[in-house]
């Protein structure tokens, strides 16, 4: 007979509880005329490893606008963007760099700016780009076109993921949709750690040029991939105040508060050793909510 105990039935509650989590979950509806941004999901579950498109509910929207001092960037992206968009040919996107300098921000401007036009952004880990012949079939009939966005790019000494992405930017009919891009940031240009010992097999010729050895051959074999290279620099400090400016501005801050905040700015890059644009942001609110705190005081 069912007990009535309440420790047993609040028992069996738990372990329906765990055995509903291991179980496939029901896809989510996805619609790609209204919804813009999706990220792709990869779940362990009792029936093996299941993957499927998830919709981002709130986009972080940021404008082309809002992007200072990676104007050169900024057009280069745009550009091919503009023209994958129209349906031209497009190149695979490698953004490079110091952190916090606009790299991911810029991607997601781009949709921000190309959404309505049709474009999609699809947020992948890098651990999930052998799921790619799976979203390229999933989309390749759709009139969107798809940019996978994989960010902070960058794999360790031995990791095998890295030859399922060459694979993948070949461009081979299985791999990659012609409504389908993959932008990737990273900090490392060639997207693997570099070390002394690598240059060790690099040889020369009688006429003195070059010939890298199979590492370094392996390395740069992954990022020539993609197409088009886009560098970004750290900032000097009249790039971060100008960044701190113009944030502060956005918050509805007068000429007069940002020549106060100007030491305040500094001070608060010097603390956390970088004077990146996420750095100038978060300065940015944390001296906006301040004074809107003593406003109301």
């Amino acid at each position: 007979m069912p007990t009535t105990d309440p420790n047993n039935a609040e028992l069996w509650l738990r372990l329906g509880q765990k055995l509903e989590a291991l179980l496939p979950p029901s896809p989510p509806v996805i619609d790609f005329t209204t919804q813009m941004a999706f990220r792709w999901v990869r779940r362990s579950t009792l029936l093996g490893h299941v993957s499927f498109l998830q919709p981002v509910g709130s986009f972080a929207r940021i404008d082309l606008a809002d992007l200072q001092h990676v104007e050169s960037q900024a057009e280069r992206v745009v550009k091919n963007t503009r023209q994958f968009v129209r349906g031209l040919p497009a190149n695979n996107v490698l953004l490079t760099g110091a952190r916090g300098t606009g790299k991911s921000s810029l991607v997601r401007a781009c949709l921000s700016a190309f959404g309505d036009a049709g474009l999609r952004l699809i947020e992948i880990d890098k651990d999930d780009l052998a799921d790619l012949p799976q979203i390229a079939e999933m989309i390749g009939q759709r009139p969107e076109r798809f940019i996978l966005f994989c960010d902070d790019l960058s794999f360790e000494q031995g990791e095998a993921g890295y030859k399922a992405l060459k694979t993948v930017l070949d461009g081979g009919l299985s791999a990659q949709a012609d409504n389908l891009l993959i932008y990737a940031t990273s900090n490392r240009r060639h997207l693997m750690p570099e070390s002394m010992k690598d240059n060790l097999s690099v040889q020369y010729d009688e006429q003195g040029d070059l010939h890298p050895g199979e590492t370094i051959e392996e390395r740069i074999s992954l990022s020539e991939r993609f197409g088009l290279w886009v560098s970004f620099h750290s900032f000097n400090q009249a790039d971060y105040l100008d960044i701190v400016a113009h944030w502060l501005s956005r918050y509805g801050l007068s000429p007069e508060d940002m020549q106060v905040a100007r030491q305040p700015a500094l001070q608060w890059a010097t603390e956390r050793g970088s004077r990146s644009g996420r750095v100038a942001l978060a300065f940015a609110k944390d001296w906006a909510a301040q004074k809107n705190a003593s406003a109301t005081e």
